[in-house]
């Protein structure tokens, strides 16, 4: 994403979380009060009291609806620009603050996520900041504490299908998300939490082997290669220090990390961020890496100053140099380094731009 950032500073932008907070808000200082507070000014956890312009706001004899644009700033955020409506109603007595999954709003259909199964898919943080500002709402103008909260996005599902929620078992719609109600750009925030619930998923699921891939083609690859369920794949992309860091607290048995030749080499070379902002393939590097694998001197001299990792890949294989396994073998070192003391399996695979498998150092316990 990085190569899509705009110069310059950045906007920040508003959780889904925030947005369905301050259309709960509306909604009900509006159905209290015959009168939509236009802006509505919210609480964030951290004290902040930002303000929101409402796009809907209608009324009736049993509660009201407010709907906010979201605006994710300057994130691309797939939900930046969606219609973010709750509906507040009176509640059973009793009930206190409660949640329903409206139309484009996802239902949790799998243990290991922070919510139980059949619950609608905001998540606990959201959930205190509308419980927060209805109660502070609530007093304000001397209203009921018992009332249904129904959030829905139209159009939510067909966005969450360009997401991991149906991967993690979350379907019919988004998630609603956010710890700080604020959206920081080119964060990446929302991929690394999905790593993390993909992996929680898994565990609470009994898999004993997950995979994290850098991308289709070798997720693709290594589901075939095991035939892994969906559930054990894990969009590592290119965050692996982040996945092996959050196995290393949350173990499996095995783990295979799998990746095309340039990215592997980087993991091989020390890095845990694979993109190409924490820095590029060290043909330096590779050139003492051919040298390992038998490679002539004069080969292994010339691989210095070759165009890209790809092409010294490609002449090691028609010398039947192995190259790719001598990658994968660092590569594991790296990262064993961020699974320490874990007792995990980690193996690496390592595929070329069609699929196939080109290196791989086998399943070995890290200590």
């Amino acid at each position: 994403m990085d190569e899509l950032k705009p110069a310059g500073p950045l906007r920040r932008g508003w959780t889904t979380g925030a947005c369905a907070t301050a259309a709960a808000k509306a909604a009900y200082l509006g159905w209290r009060t015959g009168d939509f507070p236009d802006p509505v000014e919210i609480a964030l956890p951290g004290g902040a009291r930002p303000a929101f312009s409402l796009a809907l706001a209608e009324g009736g004899d049993g509660g009201a609806r407010t709907g906010i644009v979201k605006d994710a700033g300057d994130d691309p955020d797939v939900t930046h620009g969606a219609l973010v409506i709750a509906a507040v109603r009176a509640g059973a007595p009793g009930s206190g603050i409660t949640f329903r999954a409206g139309e484009g709003v996802g239902t949790v259909t799998r243990a290991g996520l922070p919510l139980p199964p059949g619950e609608p898919a905001i998540n606990p943080v959201p959930r205190r900041m509308i419980h927060d500002n209805l109660e502070e709402a609530a007093q304000s103008v001397g209203g009921p504490t018992d009332v249904e909260v129904e959030i829905s996005i139209p159009g939510g599902e067909a966005i969450a299908s360009r997401t991991l929620n149906p991967r993690l078992g979350i379907l019919g719609g988004l998630s609603i998300l956010g710890t700080t109600g604020v959206v920081v750009p080119y964060s990446c925030a929302a991929w690394i939490h999905s790593i993390y619930r993909g992996i929680d998923v898994a565990r609470a699921g009994g898999l004993d082997h997950v995979a994290g891939a850098t991308g289709s083609t070798s997720e693709q690859a290594v589901q075939a290669l095991y035939r892994l369920p969906e559930q054990a794949l894990i969009d590592m992309g290119d965050f692996a220090g982040g996945m092996l860091k959050y196995l290393r607290r949350n173990p499996v048995p095995k783990v295979t990390v799998a990746g095309g030749f340039a990215k592997m080499t980087k993991l091989g070379q020390g890095l845990l961020d694979l993109h190409s902002r924490s820095g590029a393939v060290d043909l330096d590097w590779l050139s003492m890496r051919l040298a390992e694998a038998g490679a002539e001197p004069s080969f292994a001299e010339a691989a210095r100053d070759a165009n890209t990792a790809l092409e010294v890949l490609e002449t090691a294989r028609r010398l039947g140099i192995p190259l790719g396994d001598v990658v994968a073998q660092h590569a594991w070192k790296t990262a064993a380094k961020a699974l320490s003391g874990s007792a995990i399996a980690l193996e690496i695979i390592v595929f070329d731009r069609n699929g196939a498998l080109v290196g791989r150092m086998p399943f070995h316990p890290v200590t």
